[in-house]
């Protein structure tokens, strides 16, 4: 069976076990250096600037600064490759954490916006990772493959923010505030992923994926040698298809980031310490990544719009939880976070399959880059109003109305354009 892209439906690479286990080292890697701003930067924002209204502003400088990544990593990746467009993003967000704990030190806050900035590109190449995941994925398995580079980052996004503690204490011993000690081990997680992608992931997994597709196309053309004098066809962007992915991601990322990130902020303001949003928030990451591998598993075997028309419900139930949840009990507010976790994870694993099987390989890496740019807007927006939100209305309407939000999401996927190719492999 062939699919649209005139790739085989479920023939894999030989190339794409080693290219899948070295994102996945990397992904390890850098899960670490994207729960520094989760866990922490509401609380270091608003400590240096007094203000809970402005206790998402890191949220969303981060957020704009994974847009703006994504953009020049979409343009590199299109230009050389994978390989330097990847590492030049996580180097880059090694430069950003290292300014946000400068920044700190020195109470500088132009310094830290500046530097929560470029932190961002970090965390767009975590997410960009995913691509690279699906570039060598025949259809049949492309969402097994997205899942594959998300479900590696559960380890070290686990573990980065119950570090929370450790690497607070190691930042008091040497003079920086407690609260930029997650951006100490951020700088090692991102700068250690640079390294081990461009060093390992080779052959390049984009350009292998565009060599490919041109054979193909010179084969096609060879075996039919009386439509010689024809022009070739070129398989096309499905714009529908990428339309629909895209807004599936953004609406969910709105909704996650949003949520996510006053949750510390609401549990410290009832006497929460850093420990227990710590664990509430990796909680929450897990979710966002642990249930990849079967999420993956249901976009290739029931399709793609099924899982996607699944993500509305599930972050509404998390907004109804967090919104009733006792602000003292760290259980329920977990639960709300996982549920908040696993219904990002939905729209993201199905929109990313979305996305991919509406672009031929030469196409992809430029629209992928743009598509981040939404998603990083979004979580950006989520981020900067959530702090004016609960400073005039409180966590539960945050909580409640972003749940109600999510259902936006059900009338787009019923609407997504069915999958050509099978799912069975």
């Amino acid at each position: 069976m062939t699919a649209r892209n005139g790739a085989p439906a479920t023939r894999e690479a030989p190339e794409q076990r080693r290219i899948l286990a070295v994102l996945i080292l990397s992904q390890v890697l850098s899960g670490a250096g994207l729960a520094a701003g989760i866990t922490v930067g509401a609380l270091l924002a608003e400590e240096m600037l007094g203000s809970t209204g402005l206790a998402g502003l890191p949220s969303a400088l981060f957020t704009a600064g994974a847009a703006l990544g994504a953009v020049a990593i979409g343009r590199i990746c299109r230009r050389f490759g994978r390989r330097p467009g990847l590492a030049l993003g996580y180097g880059a967000g090694a430069l950003g954490s290292l300014g946000v704990v400068v920044a700190a030190a020195v109470d500088s806050v132009p310094l830290l916006f500046l530097s929560l900035l470029v932190y961002g590109a970090g965390t767009a190449t975590n997410l960009m990772a995913r691509y690279a995941g699906a570039d060598l994925a025949s259809p049949a398995r492309r969402g097994r493959a997205v899942s594959t580079v998300l479900f590696a980052t559960t380890f070290g996004a686990v573990v980065g923010p119950n570090l929370v503690a450790v690497t607070g204490e190691l930042a008091h011993s040497w003079g920086i505030p407690r609260l930029a000690g997650p951006f100490l081990l951020a700088v090692a997680a991102f700068g250690a992923a640079a390294v081990v992608l461009a060093c390992l992931l080779r052959p390049d997994p984009l350009r292998l994926a565009e060599a490919r597709a041109a054979q193909q196309a010179d084969d096609a053309a060879t075996a039919a040698p009386a439509a010689e004098d024809a022009p070739r066809a070129e398989p096309g962007t499905d714009r529908r298809g990428v339309a629909t992915g895209t807004a599936v991601m953004v609406l969910s990322q709105l909704v996650m980031i949003a949520v996510m990130t006053m949750t510390p902020v609401h549990m410290q303001a009832h006497g929460q310490d850093t420990r227990a949003a710590g664990l509430v928030i990796a909680l929450h990451v897990g979710a966002m990544f642990l249930p990849s591998p079967l999420t993956g598993l249901l976009v290739d075997r029931i399709g793609r719009r099924w899982v996607a028309l699944a993500c509305g419900p599930v972050l509404l139930a998390a907004g109804l939880l967090a919104a009733a949840a006792p602000p003292h009990s760290v259980p329920a507010l977990a639960a709300a976070l996982v549920l908040l976790g696993l219904g990002w994870n939905f729209g993201l694993v199905s929109g990313t399959a979305m996305v991919t099987d509406a672009l031929p390989p030469a196409r992809r890496a430029p629209v992928q880059g743009l598509v981040d740019v939404g998603i990083s807007l979004a979580g950006a927006t989520g981020g900067l109003l959530s702090g004016p939100v609960v400073a005039l209305g409180g966590f539960p309407v945050l909580a409640l109305g972003g749940g109600v939000l999510a259902l936006a999401v059900v009338p787009l996927a019923a609407g997504s354009p069915r999958e050509t190719h099978s799912g069975k492999s």
